[in-house]
């Protein structure tokens, strides 16, 4: 009998305990306090960890082919605009720039025999119209001549006629009257040769006179040959196009490289961002300038600051290679991402230089 009030009493003592209803009700006030500590925070919050830091790579590419003769740089290297990054063999463009500025004196020659030519041409113009100017001044005396043994003879014919003259005076008159006109007919046929040579002379000046123009328009081509091919020259000295760190170089003396091949790469690493990929239905609060708290896997417990920059034109999956089409097959609903550029704000953060392009980061937008 003892026995049975005794077990009474401990399940009454075990009823009264009251540490389970203490302990129930810490669970409940704590899961409600993480609900809606969750639920504030989702209302002034964004976050992803769909995120990169990125940073502009620029590609090493040359511009013209050859074999490399000499690699200056290294793997990782740090290298600032305007490094020697490589040595192409130039043996090849140096021969292209002599020829081309022997075919650039070539083209001086020629233009300045053109030029030789065209003032022989001008002076033998010069020299025709004088031979024309002297002509037609003895046509004019020849004229006068003629005039006065027409006089004569017409003189000399009337007294003739009463034999006042003797004959051989009258056929002195006659033949000095044909001579006179026999010259004034010899010299106005040299008249029409001299104008005619003239003539001629002349379009040869013209025809010498636009050789000028060939001769010139071929120096101006030459001479584009000739700064082409020193340009040329010049892209066998491969130099860095900015400040940055190289990445793996596969490149050795000895290989030959083509025109436009990507050889390696050079990171501006101080210039960097983060590109977090936001889903869609994450977008409707965020907005330019807004405050953002970056957390980088590589330095846990370091939190960077930063703020939205900039919203993608299109999502992540517009730019694939290989872009949907829901307008053909089975269409599946799926959430896109929108690729969002967050910048960071604090430049006396030393830490923003150690971050390097592919990171994983931790991306916190405060909507307020």
């Amino acid at each position: 009998m003892a026995t049975t009030n005794e077990t009474n009493e401990v399940k009454v003592t075990k009823k009264r305990n009251p540490v389970f209803p203490i302990i129930l009700g810490l669970l409940v006030v704590a899961g409600a306090w993480f609900g809606i500590s969750k639920y504030n925070y989702g209302l002034h919050h964004e976050d992803t960890d769909d995120a990169q830091v990125s940073a502009d790579i620029s590609p090493v590419i040359p511009r013209v082919a050859g074999y490399v003769m000499d690699a200056r740089v290294k793997d990782n290297q740090r290298v600032k605009k305007g490094d020697t990054l490589l040595v192409l063999d130039n043996r090849d463009y140096v021969i292209k720039v002599e020829q081309a500025e022997a075919a650039l004196q070539i083209a001086q020659t020629n233009l300045g025999n053109a030029k030789a030519v065209t003032s022989a041409a001008r002076a033998n113009i010069a020299t025709s119209q004088a031979s024309v100017g002297t002509v037609d001044a003895q046509i004019e005396a020849a004229k006068v001549n003629l005039w006065r043994a027409t006089q004569d003879f017409e003189r000399y014919e009337n007294l003739i006629k009463d034999h006042s003259i003797t004959q051989q005076q009258y056929e002195q008159a006659s033949a000095a009257k044909q001579s006179a006109e026999k010259q004034v007919a010899i010299l106005q046929e040299q008249k029409k040769q001299a104008s005619q040579q003239s003539n001629a002379v002349a379009v040869q000046s013209n025809a010498t006179a636009s050789q000028i123009n060939v001769a010139d328009a071929t120096i101006k081509q030459k001479q584009v040959d000739v700064d082409a091919a020193k340009l040329n020259l010049s892209y066998t000295v491969i130099t860095a196009p900015q400040d940055g760190l190289v990445s793996k170089v596969n490149v050795q003396p000895g290989q030959y490289v083509q025109a436009g091949q990507a050889l390696f790469n050079i990171v501006h690493s101080d210039d960097v961002w983060v590109v977090a990929n936001f889903k869609e239905t994450q977008l409707d609060k965020m907005k330019t300038g807004q405050k953002v708290v970056v957390k980088v896997d590589a330095y846990p417990g370091h939190k960077f600051q930063a703020t939205l920059a900039s919203f993608s034109p299109a999502t992540g999956s517009t730019f694939a290679l290989l872009p949907p089409d829901n307008a053909s097959g089975n269409f599946v609903k799926v959430v896109q991402r929108l690729p969002v550029k967050i910048v960071f704000t604090d430049t006396n953060d030393s830490l923003v230089h150690k971050l390097r392009p592919g990171m994983n980061v931790f991306a916190d937008v405060h909507l307020d």
